[in-house]
């Protein structure tokens, strides 16, 4: 292995600063290793439970579990079938139950090992298991380090949307390594890209022109992967620091999401449309929107769906495989999104890269006129 892909010894820190119940974000290669260490300390006679999916476990538990009984943390394994389908009211049940089970206490730790959904819904049970159980994020995607494994959103999905049953659950602390990604299939590591994109187009264009010069060395593992993880999860630390519990700014995150959540919903949350793909989708959606409300010029969208495509995300409604989907539909969806306030639709438009803002009271019959041309292709 060269020098420029040598393993970072010293993981970088980022602090999500919320006074007393402040946390940790671990950044680095081989963080995963600090695991049992880290609990010891931060919490002494802690017994954990690790919540994680079939795929992660075939890969990585065996390690995992290695070094939290190396120091000398008792431990029990809980794992899920992989897949947005176990974000619903079975494996949450599933979960919670197998906690009690095990005799899990208060003061305990549940770890959520795995992508978006296995934080997300393991999030949830430690928020609601025993009315509250410690909980450690060691996410295993680059969707999840960015982005669902910081901020304390968790949840499930019903037939009626996304994350609308939740609550929030801040961690104790995150271990994000950056060398576990190496083992993610390319199209997983590209939907988590598209979350990293994110935080360039919302508000730091030197971050989006420095993603379109070294997108390559961020997905070949180089020391520029670290720098991307650590600038994403700054920025999403001082927002969530600003507005924890969503009531303004951070809605801002949300950038690309509102379609990209009546995407997924309309595609069942099926492998026809992961989630990061749905959001490389919204984004250049909200980009052509907010074009065609004059907000911004329509070459700020072409950069972006540009950069996407050469990554290798979607771009365009009509890439998602299988039927075509109905402009109708998928504005119901949106009627049902978190964001919807009084009835009144609120979208994050933009007025250029990294010129995101809160759009509200957006008239259903322009986006409903703006979907059917694009679902028209």
């Amino acid at each position: 292995m060269s020098d420029a892909r040598a393993q970072s010894r010293t993981p970088v820190k980022v602090t999500v600063d919320l006074g007393p119940r402040s946390y940790d974000i671990l950044i680095g290669r081989g963080v995963i290793d600090l695991a049992g260490v880290e609990i010891a300390r931060r919490l002494p006679g802690a017994r954990v439970a690790i919540v994680t999916d079939e795929n992660v476990a075939a890969l990585h538990l065996r390690h995992f579990t290695s070094r939290l009984t190396a120091a000398g943390i008792g431990h029990v394994v809980v794992t899920i079938p992989p897949g947005e389908a176990s974000k619903s009211f079975a494996s949450l049940e599933t979960v919670v139950d197998a906690l009690l089970a095990a005799r899990m206490e208060r003061r305990d730790a549940v770890i959520a090992f795995g992508g978006g959904v296995v934080g997300d819904l393991t999030g949830f049970a430690a928020g609601v298991t025993l009315r509250g159980m410690h909980l450690v994020q060691v996410p295993t995607t680059l969707l999840a380090q960015v982005d669902s494994s910081v901020g304390g959103k968790t949840g499930i999905n019903t037939k009626r949307g996304k994350n609308l049953v939740g609550l929030f659950q801040q961690p104790d602390f995150v271990l994000a390594d950056a060398g576990i990604l190496d083992s993610l299939a390319l199209r997983e590591f590209n939907a988590g890209y598209a979350e990293v994109a994110k935080y360039g187009l919302i508000g730091d264009p030197p971050f989006f022109a420095w993603l379109e010069a070294n997108w390559r060395a961020v997905a070949a593992g180089w020391p520029e992967r670290e720098h991307a993880i650590a600038v994403s999860c700054r920025a999403k630390a001082a927002t969530v620091a600003a507005d924890e519990r969503d009531q303004g700014a951070r809605a801002l995150l949300n950038f690309g999401h509102t379609f990209a959540h009546a995407l997924e919903s309309a595609t069942g949350y099926s492998d026809r449309l992961v989630h990061g793909e749905a959001v490389a989708i919204g984004m250049v959606l909200a980009y052509g929107f907010s074009a065609r409300l004059k907000l911004c010029s329509p070459d700020d969208g072409a950069r972006v769906a540009a950069h996407l495509a050469e990554v290798g995300l979607p771009t365009e409604i009509s890439d998602i495989p299988g039927e075509r989907l109905d402009a109708k539909r998928l504005l119901d969806l949106m009627a049902q999104d978190k964001k919807v306030s009084r009835g009144r639709l609120t979208f994050i438009l933009t007025r250029g890269i990294g010129q995101a803002f809160i759009a509200n009271d957006v008239a259903p019959k322009d986006v409903r006129a703006f979907l059917e041309e694009k679902v028209a292709g």
